[in-house]
């Protein structure tokens, strides 16, 4: 009988082994759901729109292409009055006068069409060139604010909602004005 015995040893063995792995598990889990998650919204293009940094590249590229767009004015406004000399003076003008104020426009017209593109496409380039550099500062800014203010999630525009009460946009574009403070301030 006691052969007997000793053959079921193992398989009770094994079912109590399972089940103190049940209960050890069952300890092991959070007694509670996890903390709900700490979500911000950005809103990326008010943040670069207002930034200092932003603002300082605007006006640097302003000052960078006033004399190409001042220039500019000065040949629209030359072609204004090459227009108007037309009108007024189209009656009295000679064929071949009439021929080569139209040509003159006409020039005038391409140069001004040409100019305008050259100077939106080279300040698109500027502005991309601009913001690209203050990127990183953007990135690790936002990266920094998270960690300090304990978020586990920043999401950036375009949503399709975020409701104001976790717009932090306000909030890093301040630490942006403080770090660009302090750095004017070293040089």
């Amino acid at each position: 009988m006691r052969q007997r015995a000793n053959r079921f040893l193992p398989a009770h063995a094994l079912l109590a082994a399972l089940a103190i792995g049940a209960v050890a598990a069952q300890a092991q889990a959070p007694a509670s759901p996890p903390a709900a998650a700490r979500i911000g919204y950005l809103d990326t293009k008010r943040l670069i729109d207002n930034m200092p940094q932003t603002v300082a590249a605007r006006e640097k590229l302003e000052r960078e292409f006033a004399q190409r767009d001042a220039a500019l004015r000065a040949d629209e406004t030359r072609l204004e009055e090459l227009r108007s000399r037309q009108n007024r003076d189209a009656p009295i003008l000679t064929l071949d006068a009439a021929d080569a104020l139209q040509r003159e426009i006409d020039a005038l017209e391409r140069l001004i069409r040409r100019s305008r593109d050259n100077l939106r496409n080279e300040l698109k380039t500027r502005t991309d060139q601009e913001t690209d550099r203050n990127w990183r500062e953007i990135e690790n800014t936002i990266v920094e604010f998270a960690r300090s203010e304990s978020y586990d999630l920043i999401v950036s525009s375009p949503v399709v909602y975020a409701n104001p009460r976790i717009d932090v946009t306000d909030r890093v574009l301040e630490r942006l004005r403080r770090q660009y403070q302090t750095r004017e301030a070293g040089r």
